[in-house]
């Protein structure tokens, strides 16, 4: 039977011409670039009212939300209009010595991405980053210090590539994504130049490092479009593609891909629990058994224990699959099917912050107007927190749907009794979610 031709959004010659223009994806890049500026000034110099301030709702009610969503349906398309991106590209163009990345950070980089996340996200527990301006502020600097100085040393988007906490999220949440560049295989296949690699005088080569002819992912592809602009040969298409088929479809799949699904899952776990009513309770637990009452402590055994959870779950599930007890069968489960908690992982995400942007989302709004002298006030709310549970409650049940299933699809359509227990699992980490979102949740900001 022939293959049905994918579409490709390049056929359409207003969208190619676009991204072949020196407006794309500079446009966006610039906004963004203001947006960035406003929001760093607003949480250093604005009100240390998180809930009045410009730079946090805009931040934390609105960025951070939606941003997986923009994830799943364009793939990393804000990698490519990221201020950090542009900053990084400003950088190198004037004062950049384009040296090689170092061979610690190409082999180490998603290990060291991972461990930034998790950091970032322990540190804001710790010290408050959410519920303070100059704490979030002060972290968008520390971000772009580390920015400028890689540029300064480092050739095309380093920071991006091997440091960036958002990286890892970026990349496993783009796999699930519905959107797709490729290189055509027929044509890429006798081209001389390599120039969706090299670059060539008007445009850089792939900024983050990416082959086009041997790209397999859309992880580390932010469809800037530089290769749209340098291929020679009509070779790039740009198609639009079912969610989640690119997890069973992976062909070196890395234990520190399948490693930072399972930590999502259980940040995802800690960033709901910290915002019940049982809260204290736990820690008072957890207190009881550290000897301590010391916050910082207690959040931070029971951070590990959520991270640790969904880890010890796979694994304990890759042992039961196992055709042989081996160490290698077991850690090669671990691997193959950590990506199919992926679409779990979005979901869970989403719903979190869906409490947030819903219920705290006109806040975004009436500080953003206060900008220019006009002050708002009411309910921050668009909907009720009921109406909010039942929205999280379908979307854990679509990420259960897109998990079970790509547990079908990596297990090539085995049977029912053999993949039982990774479908089981699945289960029972959309329960986990569904049950921590049916208990009273308070807000942050």
């Amino acid at each position: 039977m022939q293959q049905t031709k994918r579409m490709n959004l390049l056929d359409f010659p207003l969208i190619k011409k676009f991204i072949q223009s020196r407006w794309y994806p500079g446009i966006f890049q610039w906004i963004a670039m203001a947006v960035f500026a406003t929001v760093v000034y607003q949480l250093v110099a604005g009100t240390s009212n998180p809930s009045k301030n410009f730079g946090t709702s805009t931040t934390w009610v609105l960025w951070w939300p939606i941003i997986p969503i923009v994830f799943l349906v364009l793939g990393r398309f804000w990698c490519a209009v990221c201020p950090f991106g542009k900053l990084s590209d400003l950088v190198r163009k004037f004062v950049g010595s384009e040296r090689p990345v170092p061979k610690f950070l190409k082999k180490y980089g998603i290990w060291l991405i991972d461990l930034f996340f998790i950091l970032i996200t322990w540190a804001d527990h710790i010290w408050g980053i959410v519920e303070s301006p100059r704490g979030s502020g002060y972290l968008l600097l520390i971000l772009t210090t580390m920015v400028v100085a890689t540029s300064v040393f480092y050739e095309r988007r380093t920071f991006c590539k091997t440091l960036c906490f958002l990286g890892g999220l970026a990349g496993n949440y783009s796999r699930s994504g519905m959107l797709e560049l490729r290189g055509t295989p027929d044509i890429c296949k006798t081209c001389k130049t390599q120039s969706c690699f090299k670059g060539n005088e008007k445009t850089e080569g792939c900024p983050m490092f990416q082959f086009v002819r041997t790209m397999d992912t859309s992880a580390d592809c932010n469809l800037c479009g530089n290769c749209v602009k340098t291929c020679p040969n009509n070779s790039i298409r740009i198609s639009p593609r079912k969610p989640t088929s690119e997890l069973w479809g992976i062909k070196n799949p890395k234990m520190e891909h399948a490693f930072l699904a399972s930590v999502i899952m259980g940040i995802v776990f800690v960033q709901n629990i910290t915002m019940l009513e049982i809260w204290q309770d736990i820690l008072q637990i957890i207190g009881s058994l550290t000897g301590t009452q010391n916050y910082n402590v207690n959040f931070t055994v029971a951070f590990i224990i959520s991270m640790l959870l969904p880890i010890g779950m796979l694994m304990l599930t890759a042992r039961l699959t196992a055709s042989k007890w081996s160490k290698t069968a077991i850690m090669e489960n671990f691997v193959r099917f950590g990506y199919a908690i992926i679409p779990l992982d979005l979901a869970g995400h989403v719903a979190h912050n869906l409490f947030h942007m819903v219920t705290e989302g006109k806040a975004v709004w009436f500080n953003t107007v206060s900008l220019f002298g006009v002050n708002l006030t009411g309910d921050p709310s668009f909907a009720s927190a009921t109406t909010v549970q039942f929205m999280q409650y379908g979307l854990i049940l679509l990420g259960m749907a897109g998990s079970i299933y790509t547990v079908y699809r990596i297990g090539n359509k085995g049977s029912f009794s053999k993949l039982f227990p990774y479908y089981a699992l699945m289960v029972l980490l959309a329960a986990i979610n569904i049950y921590l979102f049916s208990l009273p949740m308070s807000h942050r900001v």
